[in-house]
């Protein structure tokens, strides 16, 4: 991947259903809908680090029934996912 590729440039939105509010209160986690299916974790992993200055667990990558690609990623133990959550207008 380049360096010219940020974020959002992956990333149509993040996902505000209420279950999305809890996996932020109750697991850390954050989950984002994706632009694309050709889009490959590694990427959403090195550029959110990069954009919010963070460290991510894990990435589970899921299709949904409409054939939308989601991203649901888990902040180490350091981070707050609600501390994202509220500078993205999500909490």
């Amino acid at each position: 991947m380049t360096g010219e590729i940020n974020f959002w440039d992956l990333v149509d939105y993040p996902v505000v259903s209420e279950k999305a509010v809890r996996l932020i209160e109750d697991e850390n986690k954050l989950v984002f809908q994706l632009k694309g299916l050709d889009i490959w974790r590694e990427d959403v992993k090195e550029t959110f680090e990069e954009e919010f200055k963070v460290k991510l667990d894990k990435i589970n990558i899921l299709i949904t029934r409409k054939g939308a690609k989601r991203a649901i990623l888990k902040l180490n133990s350091e981070f707050s996912a609600g501390d994202i959550g509220v500078k993205l207008g999500i909490i």
